[in-house]
């Protein structure tokens, strides 16, 4: 009994250090983060992401537009094997200046977005959590531009391994081509 509590004391530990640590970027400013950013880097700790997806993801680019309440509206494009789809998303304002929550009408639930780090023109952090069956966790590097600096990939995967992620969930998928396609 003794070591089981112990265990699980010990397991609560180290999820609270994993995710209970993540803040939002210090002065975290909407408007100076609102435009285009591409999506370079993602680490997921889905089971099977890694193996399903890794040969077929690509960057993807989306548009932040804030809104006067404070919330976020994204248009996302991304490639798929069926061509560039784009999905739209609501992210609500929290409190908390640079987190926001959104509803997965996909998985039916919702969802916490962090922006943990950015310099606004060059590259952005993102922590995306989620609760379902078990906890989810993404992280996301976006850029300015579909290339940023290897000292920026870098931090992406130092950050992404401090969470725990092994290093072959951490992707940095190559360009995608005409998605949007030109003139969007």
């Amino acid at each position: 009994m003794r070591i089981t509590l112990v265990t699980v004391a010990t397991a609560m530990v180290c999820l609270m250090g994993v995710y209970g640590d993540v803040q939002p970027q210090r002065d975290f400013d909407l408007q100076r983060f609102a435009g285009k950013w591409y999506r370079v880097g993602l680490a997921y700790d889905s089971p099977g992401f890694t193996a399903l997806y890794r040969d077929k993801l690509r960057v993807s680019m989306g548009i932040l537009n804030p809104q006067t309440n404070g919330n976020v509206n994204l248009t996302m494009w991304t490639q798929r094997s069926s061509g560039c789809r784009s999905k739209f998303y609501t992210y609500e304002k929290t409190a908390i200046p640079g987190a926001f929550t959104y509803f997965s009408t996909r998985h039916n639930k919702v969802k916490d977005i962090t922006v943990v780090e950015t310099n606004y023109n060059e590259y952005a952090l993102v922590l995306k959590h989620k609760k379902m069956d078990r906890e989810y966790t993404q992280v996301a590097l976006y850029g300015r531009s579909q290339k940023v600096k290897n000292d920026v990939i870098q931090k992406f995967r130092d950050f992404a391994t401090s969470r725990g992620f092994p290093k072959d969930a951490i992707l940095t998928p190559p360009p995608a081509e005409n998605c949007p396609p030109a003139g969007r």
